[in-house]
């Protein structure tokens, strides 16, 4: 049973920064993706962010120069880090596994908010 499990998130007002952190219960690279969703109220769960187990990473526009993928692979985890944070990047953050199935976290909170 593969295990995802979030930690990071919180309140932090318009311009603030935070990071989240995603460890899997096994090796990371040996997901061929791993990469951070989000699911504002009344929205579809979007991507916000992936990397590959090559390393190759991806971002959505609406957080391009401003949210940074990367991983650790002795912690077996996965990091967001989220600067310039918007009230718009509101939502619950998941992160993803993705082999031939996928793999989801339980999900954390991200709230801005002044």
């Amino acid at each position: 049973q593969v295990q995802l499990v979030e930690s990071g998130g919180g309140l932090v007002q318009p311009g603030g920064s935070l990071r989240l952190s995603c460890t899997a219960s096994r090796n990371i690279l040996s997901f061929a993706l791993m990469g951070w969703y989000r699911q504002a109220p009344g929205k579809q769960r979007e991507l916000v962010a992936v990397i590959s187990n090559t390393g190759t990473t991806n971002y959505a526009d609406s957080v391009k120069g401003r949210f940074s993928i990367s991983r650790d692979t002795a912690k077996n985890t996965v990091y967001l880090q989220m600067n310039s944070l918007k009230p718009e990047d509101t939502a619950v953050y998941y992160c993803n596994g993705r082999t031939l199935l996928d793999y989801w976290g339980q999900g954390t909170q991200v709230t801005v908010s002044s």
